[in-house]
């Protein structure tokens, strides 16, 4: 990149990042105490990619998406998983209709999956059956329904949200569908003075309203700026390091993988880690991400993409430790390279 292309890539992400923490905020003003969890819907979105909400319920998920379909500018539709929910419910079908003249032919009619920003609330109540109805969209951005292609709205993003897996009346999420997932974010109980500014700013006679900052034109070209931004061979190391190292049959992974995990992380793992280190600087008002981007992103973007073994889940052993085990690994090897 030569010195002009840099000086106006960064006249950008100077713009960019005024804009993004005008957004920031007017989600703040209706999202008490969840920077972490705010930051990260939004690096998915400038990623171009879809986020999952990890939480148990009355944790503030669906508002999240609700605000994030306001504040960005999109259109949205919300479905409501249920264990009787069939494929077409979400892509639509086709009807057949007599018209006045007799002659019959048949329309389709969408399904609520033609939004730019779907809600998948609860997504794993819904049957294996139903789930895999969003693995074309989620990935090509286009459905096939009696045999034509559509293609979906620009920007496409599924936010879903799911309950824990130990709760009664869930179905586990397929491991291909998981890795459609760029980022799992985890959704924690609020600290007791965040409770506090949550029953506050939600029992009283106003609530904060949340409004437009982005549109989907501009989100669009926000997308194609994090992709423009340069990436350090350090740093692209960093990603192949973490990645690779949590393969167990990987030749130098760790004790702790070898030991532990059933199956590690595929190439879409770092292809993630890539983009969303570039939408974390852009967020920061950064030219460029570096290797803490990366280690920060660790667990978000691999605890989805990576399974212990039954042995390990027998003893214990906690997935995000051995992540973060690693992420250290690779964070020391960095500095003393």
């Amino acid at each position: 990149m030569d010195q002009r292309d840099a000086d106006a890539l960064l006249d950008e992400i100077e713009a960019l990042g005024t804009k993004l923490g005008e957004a920031r905020a007017a989600i703040g003003a209706r999202i008490i105490g969840q920077d972490r969890v705010v930051e990260l819907a939004l690096a998915a979105m400038l990623s171009g990619g879809h986020a999952l909400l990890m939480g148990l319920p009355g944790l503030g998920k669906t508002l999240l998406v609700e605000t994030l379909s306001t504040v960005m500018g999109l259109s949205g539709n919300r479905i409501q998983f249920t264990p009787d929910l069939m494929p077409s419910d979400i892509l639509g079908s086709e009807v057949l209709e007599t018209a006045q003249d007799g002659g019959r032919s048949f329309r389709y009619i969408e399904g609520p999956i033609f939004a730019q920003l779907l809600m998948a609330d609860e997504i794993n109540r819904a049957s294996p059956r139903t789930q895999s109805a969003l693995l074309q969209a989620m990935q090509e951005r286009e459905v096939t329904i009696a045999g034509q292609t559509r293609k979906l709205p620009r920007p496409f993003h599924v936010l879903a949200t799911q309950n824990p897996i130990e709760q009664e009346g869930t179905y586990p999420l397929p491991e291909a569908q998981l890795d459609r997932f760029l980022v799992k974010i985890d959704v924690a109980y609020p600290d007791r003075e965040t409770e506090r500014g949550i029953i506050l700013a939600t029992t009283g006679a106003t609530q904060s309203e949340a409004h437009r900052v982005f549109d989907a034109d501009g989100l669009i070209a926000a997308q194609a700026v994090v992709r423009r931004m340069p990436v350090g061979d350090a740093v692209v190391d960093a990603i192949l390091d973490l990645v690779r190292a949590c393969r167990p049959g990987e030749p130098g992974a760790p004790d702790a993988v070898r030991a532990h995990v059933a199956w590690g992380p595929g190439p879409r793992a770092a292809q993630a880690l890539m983009l969303l280190a570039r939408a974390q600087a852009l967020l920061e008002g950064r030219l460029a991400p570096d290797i803490d981007d990366v280690t920060r992103l660790a667990g978000p973007v691999l605890s989805h993409r990576m399974a212990l073994s039954f042995a390990a889940r027998a003893e214990g052993v906690v997935l995000d430790d051995v992540i973060a085990e690693v992420a250290g690994r690779v964070t020391r090897t960095a500095q003393a390279a």
